[in-house]
């Protein structure tokens, strides 16, 4: 058999190695990137793990942190595209009220304005004023939309300006951005498909994500599973009403 020349195995050598490379997927980063910001470790943990088990699948990620009441979005690939505050259901609690959807705004008693923690499948939809919202979880109409401020009693933009996340909970338990972080970061990824992670601030993340409950490596998972609490989302039709608050 005829020997190629040496330099001539090396260039082929190198072709093929370029080759292999370019046909393999792009690996996830080991740990999400958040740039400058400084989240939770509950954060980090719950994007770390959905990197590694890839339950996110090629969408991108958004990470609600109720107890410190920011937002994160991060890329595909675990990269941080924007954090912003947010304005949450003034009720403390991860839980759902049973047919909350589909009751008046004027039968929601206090104690049942809670932001359901959970993972979501974001679908952009419409509220009952016309106003484009990213449903979270439709059944129990919350969604995520600009900051409302028809009352200027609730002093929601000022809220959101204060460093502290003490005075954030205000809505009847949708989450409610800064206009410009809604319209520029979280509408158009929301659009183009992304999981919405919104930790608990009651019960534990790991229980509620279903994470190991240890440091070892999470078990990989296929991205259509629904996770831990809830389903992917219905086309919308209802509850717009309390999908504006």
């Amino acid at each position: 058999m005829k020997v190629a020349p040496r330099p001539a195995r090396l260039v082929l050598l190198a072709v093929i190695s370029a080759m292999a490379l370019a046909a393999c997927p792009r690996l996830a980063p080991a740990a999400a990137d958040f740039g400058g910001q400084q989240p939770s470790s509950e954060v980090r943990e719950v994007a770390d793990w959905a990197l590694a088990s890839r339950d996110h699948g090629a969408r991108s990620m958004v990470i609600v942190d109720k107890k410190q009441a920011r937002v994160f979005v991060l890329d595909a690939q675990g990269r941080l595209v924007g954090a912003a505050p947010v304005l949450l259901g003034s009720a403390l609690g991860d839980h759902t009220v049973p047919g909350i959807g589909s009751k008046p705004l004027s039968q929601i008693r206090p104690d049942e304005r809670t932001t359901p923690a959970g993972r979501f499948i974001a679908e952009p939809g419409v509220n009952a004023q016309g106003e484009d919202i990213v449903w979270v979880d439709y059944a129990s109409a919350v969604s995520m939309h600009r900051v409302r401020t028809r009352v200027p009693s609730e002093r929601r933009l000022q809220r959101l300006a204060t460093p502290t996340p003490h005075d954030n909970r205000i809505s009847y338990g949708c989450i409610n951005l800064p206009r410009r972080f809604y319209e520029d970061i979280l509408a158009p990824r929301a659009r183009a498909g992304a999981v919405v992670y919104v930790l608990p601030e009651a019960r534990s993340h790991r229980q509620v994500f279903g994470l190991p409950p240890s440091a070892d490596p999470p078990v990989s998972r296929s991205a259509g599973q629904d996770g831990s609490v809830r389903r992917r989302l219905l086309t919308p039709a209802d509850g717009a009403a309390v999908a504006a608050h």
